[in-house]
């Protein structure tokens, strides 16, 4: 048996490896048009919470991930070097306590709020699922603008179990299967 020593071949690095493809492989970064609209007209006071979340449960959104630095060495000239990071999504603190995780419709609204952030586009429930693990209490969707929407508590939990939010007499109601 031959036994190779050295890097491998550009060709062979990935040899054997499966990388999943993305459900938004063919995603422009632009903001989804039923979401983009329905925010306007909540902005425009012609739409309310109900609309804005029937139409996020159903939309992908833009989950920054930033760098966080993990070590730094000095070198002998007594600077300071990153010697390792990591890529991290974002969790703010309101004044409250509560945490939230930033999401964004689309590349222009995650660009103002931070422009070396990279977009993971996924469906808001993976966004409201993650969330709620990272312990977050909220979603805060375009932070920067141009209109904030905030998804809270029981409305986040709705989401992340994939519900769907429906007018009923009176107001409106999440509709969907509890697991057993």
């Amino acid at each position: 048996m031959a036994r190779v020593s050295g890097p491998l071949a550009p060709q062979d690095r990935f040899a054997g490896r499966v990388i999943p493809t993305s459900a938004f492989g063919d995603d422009t970064g632009e903001a989804p048009e039923a979401l983009a609209a329905v925010l306007a007209a909540y902005a425009a006071g012609e739409a309310d919470d109900a609309d804005v979340l029937a139409v996020l449960g159903e939309s992908r959104l833009l989950v920054p991930v930033v760098a966080v630095l993990g070590e730094v060495e000095v070198d002998e000239n007594g600077l300071a070097h990153d010697k390792s990071s990591d890529m991290a999504t974002v969790l703010v603190t309101g004044r409250d306590g509560r945490r939230a995780l930033l999401a964004f419709t689309g590349q222009e609204a995650l660009t103002r709020w931070r422009a070396d952030a990279r977009p993971v586009p996924v469906a808001t429930q993976l966004a409201a699922a993650s969330a709620l693990q990272d312990g977050a209490a909220a979603i805060v969707v375009d932070i920067a603008g141009p209109v904030r929407f905030v998804v809270p508590g029981d409305d986040l939990g709705a989401l992340a179990r994939g519900w769907e939010l429906r007018r009923v007499a009176g107001g409106h109601a999440w509709i969907g299967v509890e697991a057993e």
